[in-house]
């Protein structure tokens, strides 16, 4: 099991150069995640929730304020921290095994160490069997699977993850969701989520970080402090995610199909013959 780190954010501030002048990104954003936390951060497109997720990963450095791993500044990528895109990037001329182990390319031990690690996360994600297939004839699911096992195949203290199901079809998606959470829970881990999915937020996250744009900008921190695993059908679950949807000015959907109006009883039936 992997070590869960503790996410520290501290007064966060980025802007880019467009044409000359400055585009605030991210403003003042402060949060501390905890070790073993699993957060949803949630938001309309814009608000700044993939470049929060390409700072804490070390993909940018160029921004003001505190980005702290275990108090430690996190500066560049490393291996304690992992990421799982929308898109799996997967090798198509390596095999399952072969995408899995990229992920140890820099990590010490003994290649036998290594190959038993890189079986174990085949194994976590449910791919046992596939080990020696190629990308093209894995599914959208499947492949995402074996990004999340490269991710964390080097047991990283936090792992991010960047709309992961988004091009996923609605059934593999919930599939996937619930897999996460078991995965999530057997590593261990410390775990942040970036969707435009309010009920994948919910159903995921200790808590949900609700953004706004223009610049980014934390808006709300909504607790979820129900049991695992986690009914989508009960009322309290909806109750969290209509209030989370609030904050987008949602407002209840209409009924797709119209009520059926009510049969008469047909004792009150009168036939003409």
């Amino acid at each position: 099991m992997a070590h869960a780190g503790t996410l520290e954010i501290r007064n966060l501030n980025k802007q880019y150069q467009v044409k000359g002048e400055p585009l605030p990104v991210l403003q003042d954003i402060s949060l501390t995640i905890k070790p073993g936390e699993f957060v949803s951060i949630v938001g309309t497109s814009g608000c700044g929730k993939s470049t929060l997720l390409r700072l804490v990963i070390g993909l940018e450095a160029d921004y003001r304020g505190e980005i702290l791993l275990d108090g430690k500044r996190v500066v560049g990528t490393s291996l304690d921290r992992g990421i799982v895109f929308q898109e799996h990037r997967l090798f198509p001329w390596l095999n399952v095994q072969q995408n899995v182990a990229i992920g140890l390319l820099n990590a010490s031990g003994t290649e036998a160490a290594k190959a038993r690690t890189v079986q174990e996360h085949i194994d976590l994600v449910g791919l046992k069997g596939f080990e020696t297939a190629y990308p093209h004839q894995l599914s959208g699911g499947m492949s995402q699977r074996v990004a999340i096992a490269r991710a964390l195949v080097n047991r990283p203290e936090v792992l991010l993850l960047d709309e992961p199901f988004g091009a996923l079809d609605a059934l593999t998606r919930g599939h996937l969701q619930t897999e996460l959470e078991r995965i999530w829970r057997a590593e261990g881990i410390t775990a942040i989520l970036v969707t435009h999915d309010v009920e994948e937020a919910v159903y995921l996250g200790d808590r949900v970080i609700v953004m706004q744009p223009r610049p980014g900008r934390i808006k709300r921190i909504v607790d979820v402090p129900l049991p695992r695993s986690r009914d989508r059908g009960a009322p309290d679950f909806a109750a969290i995610k209509d209030d989370v949807l609030s904050e987008f000015g949602e407002s209840p959907r209409p009924a797709l199909v119209s009520a059926a109006p009510p049969r008469p009883d047909i004792g009150s039936w009168q036939f003409s013959w």
